[in-house]
């Protein structure tokens, strides 16, 4: 009999840390970005989702970028689903992460099992794990929702048994989503029904791609002659699948730098990917049509690459790769969505033994092979089958919760009247952080806050935007009105609405802040500086009572502040920022880092070597991030040491 339960996994992990209170006006570096050169040899339908609606922020989802690498043993809620073939554990509180799926009858864990969790700047709004799958939506990257609390719930799979629903409102796009997964008796696949829906009176931009992390010590399969290479060098080109360069690139340890090789699979193959080891066995995930990209990612076998591997789990426990499967051909594109329309698949993951000689050999047999053993393990029919079986399903109402996601989906419900079958977004879900937007959407108007502190999260859809515009024109209003019409794309309004209210208010920074980024964003590097530093000033001798709250903020502003003026070269306010920073904070990697480009702006080339030779370590280091290979270069023409070398692209790429 499938069953769902819950459990504990305790794990050494590091603390996730509190939200950014600043709103991102501006995207992280985000490394998958297309040159215009590079889409002229492209499909024509390709090309035009590559260009369709590209992220110019992550608002309104905060970053998160306090965690650390201190790693103290913590217990996570998990949700088991079994039957007796196979067991997969989920958790719901991170983003819904199946973390492990065993094959019971072997005792094999088909997927990267990452021992510990260890936050890193990978997500479009920073934090982000990894191992196990995780299920990617919002836009070009991994989602908002890494390491976020989904809701889950009971819910009657198609064959009467029971099944896991998880749910959550993505905020980038404003789109509700469910992912149902369910064991069927005696089956050796976890099945995945996936509805994305678009409940809005306008066409939506969707991304969605299932990563799978398996150990690096295989070959990865997939049914295509051809790829889409895109490496750290953000160049897009067409090669053959699998020699390329001289190696046989679908054993990931052949590719030396970091690298996503996206398939491209003729119209009428069946969409399956694989990864098998030595022996042979492995995993297999396939799908119905309409998740029609499949994609292999590895870290490479340079040292930047190993170097990201232990960074992201715990030296000497064996490295991964990904392999993922996605709506268009490759994550650089964003697909349509009509108004009120929705898009569907399901997807299937289990083990899979082929010849172990066939899948080792030339590139034609192996998949023949494996396309052969699939059939036999899971008929293409069947998962048809599956899916229509499903379909009705979807629009279960679930039983009993089994986790509780934000309150978010719930407020915009209320504001549409809508009801979503399969996906209740109650109002016992809503929290202090929606308060502010229950009142300006019940009264007209938004509260103004009660005590000083961070203004709280914007919200920014054009519907949100409409009730700020038609609320009295009160500071906070102004606030967060700049952030909407900025986030719209109209920045010289934003500014407006912020110039208007730092003339009516004694909280000063918040809009200080913004105005600065917006003076950076313009090419005025001296204005942002002058700016930034005002809004530091005024929070550092603010009338905070120096709370977690207030080190937060503090933090954040500070980074942002320091950088602004170092790139202004304002040495000595900076050096002014610095000694006004609490000793906890100016002792985090991130800010040690600025304080070796502080000593080296000062002439002190020594000191800042010290910070190196005394091993910084910087929690937030971005994907693709050259920080510490750029300040090193600086200092010495030593070659960089091995614990700083997290290069991802070629020398000079």
């Amino acid at each position: 009999m499938t069953t769902i339960r819950r459990a504990a996994v305790t794990l050494p992990a590091a603390d996730l840390g509190p939200a950014n209170p600043l709103p991102p006006l501006l995207p992280l570096d985000e490394a998958h970005h297309v040159e215009e050169r590079d889409l002229a040899g492209v499909p024509g339908d390709m090309a035009r989702q590559i260009r369709y609606a590209p992220l110019g922020s992550v608002l309104p989802a905060p970053l998160y970028d306090g965690y650390d690498r201190r790693r103290a043993p913590r217990t996570f809620d998990a949700l088991v689903l079994e039957n007796d073939r196979l067991r997969a554990t989920v958790l719901p509180g991170l983003g819904g992460r199946v973390v492990s799926l065993v094959h019971l009858p072997t005792g094999r864990e088909l997927l990267y099992r990452n021992p510990v969790f260890q936050p890193a700047n990978f997500a479009l709004n920073g934090a982000w794990f990894s191992g196990g799958i995780e299920w990617n939506i919002g836009a070009t990257g991994h989602t908002t929702l890494s390491c976020a609390p989904l809701h889950a719930a009971r819910v009657t799979a198609p064959d009467g048994g029971e099944m896991l629903r998880l749910w959550e409102w993505e905020r980038l796009r404003d789109l509700p989503f469910q992912v149902d997964l369910w064991l069927p008796d005696g089956s050796d696949f976890l099945y995945v029904g996936v509805r994305v829906r678009n409940p809005h009176d306008r066409p939506a931009p969707v991304y969605w791609w299932s990563n799978i992390a398996v150990p690096e010590e295989r070959r990865v399969l997939a049914p295509a002659e051809e790829a889409w290479h895109f490496g750290y060098e953000r160049r897009l080109r067409r090669i053959p699948v699998p020699e390329w360069e001289g190696a046989d690139r679908s054993h990931p340890l052949n590719s030396p730098h970091a690298a996503d090789y996206f398939y491209e699979l003729p119209e009428d193959a069946r969409r399956w990917i694989a990864a098998l080891d030595d022996t042979g066995h492995g995993l297999v995930q396939t799908s119905t049509a309409a998740l029609r990209g499949r994609k292999l990612f590895v870290w490479g076998s340079r040292p930047g690459g190993r170097r990201w591997q232990e960074w992201l789990t715990e030296p000497g426990t064996g490295g991964y790769c990904e392999i993922q499967a996605g709506l268009a051909r490759t994550q650089l594109e964003h697909v349509r969505l009509a108004e009120r329309g929705e898009f569907s698949w399901l997807e299937a993951y289990g083990p899979l033994h082929a010849d172990a000689g066939a899948v080792h050999g030339d590139w034609a047999g192996a998949r023949t092979e494996v396309e052969r053993r699939l059939e036999e393990a899971l008929p293409h029919a069947r998962v048809a089958e599956a899916y229509e079986a499903w379909l009705p399903c979807a629009d279960g109402e679930p039983g009993e919760v089994l986790a509780r996601g934000s309150g978010w989906g719930a407020l915009e419900v209320l504001r549409a009247g809508e009801k979503l079958p399969g996906t209740p977004f109650e109002e016992s879900t809503l929290t202090e952080a929606q308060e502010p937007w229950l009142r300006l959407l019940r009264s007209g108007e938004l509260p103004e806050p009660e005590q000083p502190g961070p203004p709280g999260e914007s919200l920014v859809a054009p519907h949100w935007r409409d009730l700020l515009e038609s609320a009295a024109a009160r500071p906070l209003t102004e606030y967060h009105l700049g952030v909407a019409q900025w986030h719209a794309g109209d920045r010289a309004q934003a500014v407006r609405s912020w110039e208007r209210a730092l003339r009516r208010t004694s909280l000063r920074w918040p809009l200080l802040r913004c105005l600065a980024v917006a003076d950076r964003a313009a090419g005025d590097g001296e204005r942002a500086a002058a700016r930034y530093a005002e809004a530091f000033d005024e929070l550092s001798r603010g009338p905070g009572e120096g709370g977690a709250a207030d080190l937060v903020a503090l933090a954040a502003l500070g980074r942002e502040t320091l950088e602004a003026l170092l790139s202004a070269g304002r040495v000595s306010e900076a050096r002014s920022v610095w000694a006004r920073l609490p000793g906890e904070v100016r002792e985090r990697g991130r800010f040690r880092l600025l304080g070796a480009r502080l000593l080296l702006a000062e002439g002190d080339r020594a000191g800042a070597r010290a910070v190196f030779d005394e091993g910084v370590e910087v929690a937030d280091l971005r994907e693709g991030e050259e920080a510490l290979g750029e300040l090193w270069a600086r200092l010495t023409d030593e070659p960089l040491p091995a614990r700083h070398d997290f290069r991802m692209r070629p020398e000079g790429g």
